[in-house]
């Protein structure tokens, strides 16, 4: 265990010395940004700048609209139930519902009630239902 223990945080030690090269290299390259950004105009490279993060921001927003418009709305319980439910004089029992939607029971019944206020479910007879 303690071999082990030991092995992890040399491997450890070793990403955070090569993260802190990273770093450094960097950190210079950004410096020579800037020593360059000093030679030149600040009016020009303000623009530039600008110009690109208007640029991202509009891409962005882009690919998030699109990412939104492709989530699918699944239908709700009472949906399925009545979609189960076929337009005949004989309606559906229970027992087929429960098949067609492989919901339990108790589900069946409180989707059917809700669907009966709403006025889409009639009772044809006990424990059979049939669109209103």
């Amino acid at each position: 265990m303690a071999l082990n223990l030991e092995k992890q945080l040399k491997a450890v030690k070793k990403e955070i010395e090569t993260l802190g090269k990273k770093l450094i290299k960097l950190t210079d390259s950004i410096q020579k940004g800037k020593k360059a950004a000093k030679k030149t105009p600040a009016r020009k490279t303000s623009v530039k700048k600008k110009t690109t993060l208007k640029k991202k921001v509009a891409v962005k927003k882009t690919i998030a609209k699109k990412t939104a418009k492709k989530a699918v709305k699944t239908a709700t319980a009472s949906e399925t139930v009545y979609k189960a439910i076929p337009r005949s004089k004989k309606g559906v029992d229970v027992a087929t519902l429960i098949k067609k939607t492989g919901f339990d029971r108790r589900k069946i019944y409180d989707n059917v009630k809700v669907l009966k206020k709403q006025g889409k479910v009639k009772s044809v007879g006990t424990g059979v239902y049939g669109k209103a």
